[in-house]
């Protein structure tokens, strides 16, 4: 068996990213050959059997050229047109079998996952995968709703991974110095998008900084909401309190988190966040929109609540209860997600062959 992976890989590092970097390490584990072609803009230089293909002409010519049994296609945020269309070939592909991870927890209960019908085009290609796979219960239930065979989809919850950090890495000077400044300091790290809902958390510190004045709040990540972030930052009268940082490296982004009170991950739909297992992982409280898929130990609350966040804020900042970090991983979903594959493929083997081939087609 050969499998060759499509999806977004790292850096940055996110749930999705290290789902799709926690699945090839198992796999390579178990002596089989597995590839990545990294579909975002982000570029490395290619190594490793890890690709980064310029264009839509380069991952075509990729997708026809390498050798493999099983193309696995990881999927994070909504299923717009872009992510249909290669979805779309990948089922073309008649020599192997076409898998879609579908790892973004609540869309199909946002507006656009609701519009979403049997006879749209996200139903016609989602329908033409070999095999589905839904990170929580509503996810496959949205695959049946658009006419999924129930034979076609698993349930195979987010790996449950340990953060790989330089416990020595030190703080970027604007962090470090806003560390030292405020106390509690509550974190959020993600993209500065529409559905990180990150409004709330900023209207969230007003409140917060009424009974606990020296509180900050740390925003880490990069986005199309920047500048809007930084203009509705600047009209409050406790700016100053709020840093907008952007990205930071890994490991200080560990740092950070360890260092933090309390992290925040209020979201309109979320996936699996790596942010929250990073948290937990470093025994860092943790303040969650309910997902339907979050780890055990995180504070959940209902989305776009405003009171219910300030109230879960208010009982671990006022009564703080740092935990003991989590002890090892659970490799339970990467072994569920090997043997789709070889119930897929008719359980064809790792020993077939121990290399991959390369650019050989």
């Amino acid at each position: 068996m050969r499998v060759l992976q499509l999806g977004p890989f790292p850096p940055p590092h996110g749930g999705v990213q290290s789902n799709l970097v926690a699945l090839r390490r198992f796999l390579r584990s178990q002596g089989i050959p597995c590839a990545v072609i990294n579909i975002t803009r982000h570029r490395k230089h290619e190594s490793d059997e890890v690709y980064y293909p310029s264009s839509a002409a380069g991952l075509l010519r990729l997708l026809w050229q390498l050798k493999y049994d099983v193309i696995h296609l990881h999927v994070g945020g909504t299923l717009n047109q872009r992510v249909l269309a290669l979805g779309f070939v990948c089922t073309l592909l008649a020599r192997c079998k076409s898998v879609l991870t579908f790892h973004s927890g609540g869309y199909p209960s946002s507006p656009q996952g609701r519009a979403t019908r049997r006879n749209s085009f996200a139903g016609f290609v989602l329908r033409r995968f070999n095999g589905l796979i839904g990170v929580n219960r509503e996810i496959i239930d949205f695959f049946g709703r658009l006419g999924v065979p129930s034979q076609k989809s698993r349930l195979i919850l987010p790996h449950s991974f340990l953060p790989e950090g330089d416990s020595e890495a030190t703080l970027p000077l604007p962090l470090e110095s806003f560390f030292a400044t405020h106390h509690p300091v509550l974190i959020s790290v993600g993209l500065l998008e529409p559905e990180y809902d990150l409004r709330l958390q900023i209207e969230a510190l007003g409140s917060i900084r009424q009974k606990l004045g020296s509180a900050g709040l740390v925003l880490i990540g990069s986005g199309s909401l920047e500048q809007e972030l930084r203009d509705r930052i600047r009209s409050r009268s406790y700016h100053e309190h709020i840093l907008l940082c952007g990205d930071v490296p890994h490991s200080a982004t560990l740092q950070a988190i360890s260092r933090a009170d309390l992290i925040l991950r209020t979201t309109l739909y979320d996936g699996d966040a790596v942010s929250v297992r990073e948290a937990l992982h470093l025994g860092t409280p943790v303040i969650a929109t309910d997902n339907g898929m979050r780890p055990a130990g995180v504070h959940l609350i209902p989305a776009s609540n405003l009171e219910a966040l300030l109230q879960a804020t208010e009982e671990l900042l006022l009564h703080p209860v740092r935990k003991a970090s989590s002890a090892e991983a659970d490799e339970s979903n990467l072994r569920a997600v090997f043997s789709f594959y070889k119930e897929l493929t008719g359980g064809s083997t790792a020993g077939e062959d121990l290399a991959f081939q390369g650019k050989s087609r």
